[in-house]
């Protein structure tokens, strides 16, 4: 096959560019004042194309923005005394659809003999898309940076407030970490929703669901809470847990918590916390960090009202939350079962024993790898690491490790090598990781899964755990090799 290199070949390929590409084109000759516009260029601007002879100036200028325009005059004027190019953006106002769209202007510049411009040849392209994606990027940082002093503010109310309610550190390590877990699994429901809210239900779940199976239940319409609301109620239901599970039904075995909402007739929902089986109930002398949540925050964060009843059979706790708390379902987000949102492993009430374990950890942030440190090797383990990068990590592979901790993405690089080279040699490891993956551990690996923020006794338990069940699984494989 040949290539046609004859001029109106050329010019047909050159028509399908332009069009494949969205450009329109244009030419401006100095010596006449006059501005071709293309067909194609009359499409994306809205001004009308053919040969414009004389005030060209002035028919751009009543198309494009003010300062927009004054800006294109003056890199005009200096591209003409001395470029050979020009690359601008130009803001602009299609009239007939009332709407501004940016233009980038990019051409060559012809001179004479003498270096005068004799013309200027180039394509526009418009760009407002890609502007507008800008905007939104820079819209989205702005809000991502005041959800996250947000949260900080509320971290550090919660510290302050857990703090003048306890009265040793441990106690209050134990309250205020139990907190945070409460507004990460509520963040956890939020993101996967695109901070557009979450449900009832699956709230719920996330409080409740890693409790002891037949002894809470909950049940209701399908509500969908505002982005507030669900952080209010996540921290309510976080704080009847805690207080079900020390003094009230789940201290005992036959305790039952039951959990129900319905829609409430004038707007918003009402629902009712309900425990039975468990010790005789007292009003307690004073109030704890969770009746106060409840009884000054919950309600309001809600737009209702709460009321604590100090039943002797049970503790019962009636919210109303108004229309505001409520918002609509996304189309994109069908109903779907409640996930169990919950750790592989629970904190341990005693220490763990790790003497002499060898311990590989992997986090990529700093401190919280420092915490891990210190609470492992107060645990009795020697820690290998920390390493903080993922090739950091793959040299200590190869060293005398018993197992390992693993941050599933170091720096934004999947951890996966490493687990692969640690399953290679047969060493256990416990995914710790801030992703909010309610299912299978990361990459599909046979291993617990810790979910950030963790109390560090939570790791020692599951490293532990899973270093007792290894020891034992390789304890009866050689005693069967034996036989």
């Amino acid at each position: 096959m040949s290539f046609d290199s004859t001029p109106g070949a050329d010019r047909r390929r050159l028509e399908l560019a332009l069009q494949a590409a969205s450009l329109g084109e244009f030419e401006w000759d100095a010596a006449s004042n006059t501005l071709v516009i293309s067909e194609r260029m009359s499409a994306i601007t809205g001004i009308p194309a053919g040969n414009l002879v004389g005030q060209v100036d002035n028919l751009i200028a009543s198309y494009a923005d003010p300062q927009s325009f004054e800006a294109f005059l003056s890199y005009r004027d200096t591209v003409l005394k001395s470029r050979p190019s020009f690359d601008f953006t130009l803001r602009l106002k299609r009239k007939h659809e009332g709407q501004d769209i940016w233009l980038r202007l990019v051409g060559m510049v012809e001179r004479d003999e003498k270096g005068a411009s004799r013309s200027i040849t180039g394509v526009i392209e418009n760009i407002s898309r890609a502007r507008l994606g800008d905007a939104r990027r820079v819209q989205l940082m702005a809000e991502m940076d005041h959800r996250v002093k947000n949260v900080l503010a509320t971290v550090q109310a919660l510290a302050q407030q857990t703090a003048r309610r306890t009265t040793s550190l441990a106690v209050f390590m134990s309250n205020f970490g139990g907190r945070l877990k409460a507004m990460a699994s509520a963040n956890e429901l939020l993101t996967a929703a695109r901070w557009r809210g979450a449900a009832i239900d699956h709230i719920a779940a996330a409080e409740l669901g890693a409790l002891a199976p037949g002894q809470t239940s909950w049940d209701g319409p399908d509500i969908f809470l505002t982005p507030r609301a669900a952080n209010a109620l996540s921290l309510a239901f976080h704080e009847l847990t805690a207080n079900a599970v020390k003094f009230g039904a789940l201290s005992q075995e036959g305790g039952q918590v039951s959990l129900r909402w319905t829609a409430a007739p004038a707007g918003g929902f009402d629902l009712t916390w309900t425990e039975s089986g468990g010790p005789t109930v007292t009003e307690p002398f004073r109030q704890g960090f969770g009746a106060v949540l409840l009884s000054q925050v919950t309600g309001r964060e809600l737009n209702g009202s709460s009321r604590i009843e100090y039943r002797p059979a049970g503790v019962v706790v009636s919210l109303h939350a108004g229309p505001q708390a409520m918002a609509e379902r996304p189309d994109d987000m069908r109903r779907s079962p409640a996930p169990r949102i919950m750790e592989t492993i629970a904190a341990s009430s005693s220490p763990p024993g790790l003497t002499g374990a060898r311990v590989l950890i992997v986090e990529d942030a700093v401190l919280l790898a420092l915490e891990l440190q210190t609470g492992l090797s107060e645990a009795g383990a020697m820690v290998v690491g920390p390493a903080y990068e993922l090739e950091e990590a793959l040299e200590l592979v190869d060293q005398p490790i018993d197992i390992a901790v693993l941050d599933a993405n170091l720096n934004g690089r999947s951890v996966t090598p490493v687990a692969e080279a640690l399953a290679r040699r047969g060493i256990p490891f416990i995914f710790a990781t801030g992703y909010g993956d309610t299912g299978a551990a990361p990459g599909g690996f046979d291993a617990p899964v810790i979910r950030k923020p963790y109390d560090v006794r939570q790791v020692a338990t599951a490293v532990a755990d899973l270093l007792a069940r290894d020891r034992a699984t390789s304890a009866a494989t050689t005693a069967r090799i034996t036989v």
